[in-house]
């Protein structure tokens, strides 16, 4: 460790996903994936300065960078304040399970269709989250749980359904930090991934659907419970 904010080592380390030649889309998705993997909270102010030393890129390029996940309402650009992760509402939460229920469903529609290698994601990811689940690596459960529903889009086996997923999912980590007791909230949805996951292997498909809007109704009136009891005003960017 530096001593500097947890997320500017974890930076450091995915200098070397880089090279002379990365563009801003490339410093984009290692963000990203920080934000999916929980280690950007919502409200981290993003230091210019910190960031572009971590890893080793322009300072244009990461203002671009930046304007990108601006644009996929994972950041927000504060004026004389900075660059910061957004913090998401109630209803950022309705409308990116509106979405999920159109991409993600029919994904499972198409599961016949897509191939060996997408079909054995969801079991990947199933078990990876089982794992941590058992090391109690609560953290861990989540992502993999984004891992899983990254996969359950693939299953439509289509670049760009893989690309708004990852937007989706980003977004929706950002609000899975509402969520006071991690544990609390993952455990559940355990048995619900690989309930979905054998039905898919199983050929099952209408059923597998249907078990999936099943979770997206439980899931959403969590999350939304959630935010309604922290008094946390509706929309708002910043935590402060």
């Amino acid at each position: 460790m530096t001593g500097t904010d947890p997320w500017v080592d974890l930076l450091t380390g995915d200098r070397a996903l880089l090279d002379r030649t990365s563009t801003a889309e490339r410093v984009a998705d290692v963000l990203r994936q920080r934000i999916i993997e929980g280690a950007l909270p919502p409200g981290t102010r993003l230091s210019e300065e910190n960031a572009g030393r971590a890893l080793s890129v322009s300072r244009n390029t990461l203002r671009e960078a930046f304007r990108l996940l601006v644009h996929e309402r994972l950041l927000v650009h504060e004026f004389h304040r900075g660059v910061f992760v957004r913090v998401p509402g109630a209803g950022d939460v309705a409308d990116l399970y509106r979405v999920r229920r159109m991409l993600e469903t029919r994904a499972v529609r198409l599961a016949g269709t897509a191939g060996e290698e997408r079909i054995a994601a969801l079991d990947a990811a199933v078990s990876e989250g089982e794992r941590a689940y058992a090391e109690e690596r609560w953290v861990d459960v989540g992502t993999a749980n984004m891992r899983f529903h990254q996969a359950v889009g693939g299953l439509a086996s289509s670049p760009r359904v893989d690309e708004l997923m990852r937007q989706l999912l980003a977004e929706l980590r950002l609000a899975f930090h509402v969520m006071s007791r991690p544990r609390d909230f993952h455990e559940p949805y355990l048995g619900f991934n690989r309930e979905i996951t054998t039905l898919v292997l199983d050929g099952r498909l209408a059923e597998a659907e249907r078990a999936l809007e099943d979770y997206f109704d439980k899931a959403e009136a969590q999350l939304v419970s959630a935010f309604a009891e922290s008094g946390g005003p509706e929309g708002a960017h910043m935590a402060r």
